[in-house]
């Protein structure tokens, strides 16, 4: 007992003595380029390029590179961050925006911040993940944005909180996922939830030192009767048809923000409609403003300078909330400062952000909803019946896009942005929906189309790392990928990309060429992007492992085919060096859980079809597509609870296992536990669908 004290009292010396001589993170360390000492932001500068200056690792002696350190994870489940390194303490979130302040020498927990994500959710438990993308730092000041949609702010000395503000209203099915960014002391921070309920995208700006409210920019217009905030919602208006305001509209900014010093704007990625289908939101068809567009706005004040929709009156859940890199290019004989921005829609933009004047776009993968974008006017050329017009279509790519938000990176020594890439087609049906009836749903998953009710066969979709020429507009080299949910991206002027792997490895490629040159089997599934830095002296590279996000917890086989069943293996912070001597821990091996068939059961088919929809609104979430888990959260079909209808109630409906994530839904009557039990024995006796006939290329 003494010896921990006394190990805690010389960690917190440490970090202290550290803190006192410490980088002050503000606007001019965070828009400096060529220090890679510290990786002091989501993207680690301003640009959000994800390169670093460090070299000491590179192409030629990557190969003995090897573990320094490890830290086990036990109590966390879903590890999708970016940490960030200030002058040797690491600081990561754990799962419900646990923080984490490490020595990033050792891996030895110097503190922990708990925000209670459980307990302060309520209801927005129906509807929010356990993850984030990442912190914030600024000022010795560490940002978390929870789950459950505070703001909070930490000192980074002492773990302690400052301030705390709620940037969502309570009452509504709205959450929290995205990293925070911070710039001119301001702290800015979106949401999500447009499939949950009627949600009106916005984000907010609160000053860095008090939280105070700054000013707050909405994504689409309300209601016009309540008169508009500004005239950028009156312009936007006129892009809308019916009664839009009754759904919300959407555009959450959920993810994609960056801040640019050069012309002090913030540019959003906007998200896709509230619901999806725009039969219903907007009848009359129309652009509907501002959903899957680069939005820029005025540093100071949020005010709209200008727009480029990347996809006009969405219908697919193609939002734009992906990585808005900047980049100085030379494009014909003219220096552009430009960004780069590779949405769901898998066309790749690359836009003049003086102006918003679209430079070129090309598709990075396969794509049939529109054959081009019409470089004079902006606009996609979209294929008829790709609207699913007539009830139905398959259309590439499917809702999870042809990249998601996982980090891409851009190198300015090879001029390519290194892209985690997807191929997996959507079947977009509306059929049998009473679509002038639809109501927005209230914390239930409802986009308006009939979607995800069954499983997703492992073999219709495939991933890949693509490195893409932005000047070209062509592919460099590719390198497949395990299944569809690989992350993010590192490149270093070290000639090198690092990447993890959904079925666990970690990867070092030739950045030129895409080289596979040095690999660790992690042992199991990775969703985080990796960071690189320097401490006395030395390079690291680091990065969480725990598997979950969208495409480990709701698309059935397509995920558990890689055997991260929940709770099966420990999530881990991994920091390998060159000549790191630590052996890799020992990892349990991929685990399928085995279905109870319960031959006494008898399924009743009428309650098996009402249970399908019950478990898309309310467990398909985390439970996975067609009641087969991912990983995120158990295997029903496995599970004893629903074979005996008072567990079944005392776990669904009165929150026997909420303080483990698990949310209660006390409004679920017994005839729908009901159904909910039959569905689950229905898909428990459906062999695992683990092959089948992709669609065909042509």
């Amino acid at each position: 007992m003494g010896d921990k004290f006394v190990r805690s009292m010389l960690l917190m010396t440490l970090l202290s003595s550290t803190l006192q001589a410490a980088t002050t993170v503000n606007d001019a360390t965070l828009g400096n380029e060529a220090d890679g000492k510290n990786w002091l932001a989501f993207g680690r500068t301003y640009s959000e390029q994800r390169f670093s200056p460090l070299e000491q690792i590179n192409a030629t002696n990557v190969a003995k590179l090897g573990l320094a350190w490890h830290l086990d994870l036990p109590d966390d489940r879903s590890l999708l961050g970016t940490p960030l390194v200030v002058d040797g303490v690491m600081y990561f979130e754990g799962s419900y925006n646990l923080i984490y302040a490490v020595d990033a020498l050792s891996g030895d927990i110097i503190w922990r911040y708990d925000p209670e994500t459980i307990k302060h959710a309520g209801e927005r438990m129906k509807v929010m993940w356990d993850s984030s993308r990442g912190l914030a730092y600024w000022e010795g000041k560490v940002y978390t944005a929870t789950v459950d949609g505070r703001l909070i702010a930490v000192d980074a000395k002492t773990g302690k909180q400052i301030w705390s503000v709620m940037t969502v209203d309570p009452r509504k099915a709205l959450f929290v996922t995205g990293a925070p960014k911070v710039f001119r002391g301001k702290v800015v921070i979106g949401n999500g939830g447009t499939e949950w309920g009627a949600a009106r995208g916005y984000a907010t700006a609160y000053d860095a030192e008090t939280g105070e409210q700054a000013w707050r920019f909405w994504v689409v217009p309300g209601n016009p009767a309540d008169g508009f905030e500004n005239d950028a919602m009156a312009m936007a208006a006129k892009t809308w048809s019916g009664e839009w305001w009754k759904f919300g509209g959407g555009g959450n900014i959920w993810h994609g923000i960056t801040y640019d010093p050069d012309f002090n704007t913030v540019y959003f990625g906007t998200g896709n409609g509230s619901p999806w289908n725009q039969k219903i939101r907007s009848p009359g068809g129309g652009d509907n403003l501002f959903l899957c567009s680069i939005v820029a706005v005025d540093a100071d004040t949020g005010e709209y300078k200008w727009h480029y929709q990347t996809t006009p009156g969405e219908t697919w859940d193609y939002n734009s909330s992906m990585d808005i890199i900047l980049a100085d290019i030379k494009y014909g004989e003219q220096n552009i400062k430009a960004m780069l921005h590779a949405p769901k829609n898998g066309f790749f933009y690359v836009i003049n952000r003086a102006n918003g004047e679209l430079l070129s776009a090309e598709k990075f993968g396969r794509v049939d909803w529109a054959s081009h974008v019409d470089l004079k006017s902006g606009r996609p050329v979209e294929r008829a019946g790709a609207r699913y017009e007539d009830g139905e279509e398959t259309v590439w790519p499917s809702a999870m896009g042809t990249h998601s938000w996982h980090a891409m990176s851009y190198s300015p020594d090879t001029g390519l942005a290194y892209i985690p890439s997807v191929e997996l087609p959507g079947f977009y049906t509306d059929k049998g929906m009473n679509l002038r009836e639809w109501e927005s749903p209230y914390f239930a998953f409802d986009p308006a189309i009939d979607t995800i009710r069954d499983d997703v066969p492992a073999n219709v979709g495939t991933g890949a790392l693509r490195a893409w020429d932005p000047i070209k507009q062509k592919l460099a080299w590719e390198v497949p990928l395990p299944g569809i949910w690989n992350p993010g991206t590192l490149a270093t002027h070290g000639n090198l990309v690092f990447q993890g792997a959904a079925d666990g490895r970690f990867v070092a490629y030739h950045a030129q060429t895409g080289e596979p040159l040095w690999r660790a089997e992690l042992g199991s599934g990775i969703s985080a992007p990796p960071i690189t830095f320097e401490v006395e002296g030395k390079q690291y590279v680091s990065i969480l492992m725990g598997w979950g996000g969208t495409g480990a917890s709701m698309v059935g086989s397509i995920a558990a085919q890689h055997g991260w069943a929940y709770g099966a293996q420990t999530r881990r912070l991994f920091t390998f060096a060159l000549d790191g001597q630590q052996t890799l821990p020992k990892a349990n091996p991929p685990t399928f859980p085995k279905p109870v068939l319960a031959e006494d059961f008898e399924v009743d088919d009428a309650l098996v079809e009402t249970g399908s929809w019950l478990f898309k609104e309310s467990c398909m979430m985390c439970h996975g597509g067609g009641a087969v888990s991912g990983g995120y959260a158990p295997d029903l079909r496995a599970s004893q609870i629903p074979l005996v209808a008072d567990a079944f109630k005392l776990v669904v409906v009165d929150g026997g296992l909420r303080t483990r994530g698990m949310p209660d839904f006390p409004d679920l009557s017994d005839d729908q536990l009901d159904a909910l039990r039959h569905f689950i024995r229905h898909k428990a006796r459906v062999p695992q669908v683990l092959e089948g006939d992709a669609p065909q290329t042509d």
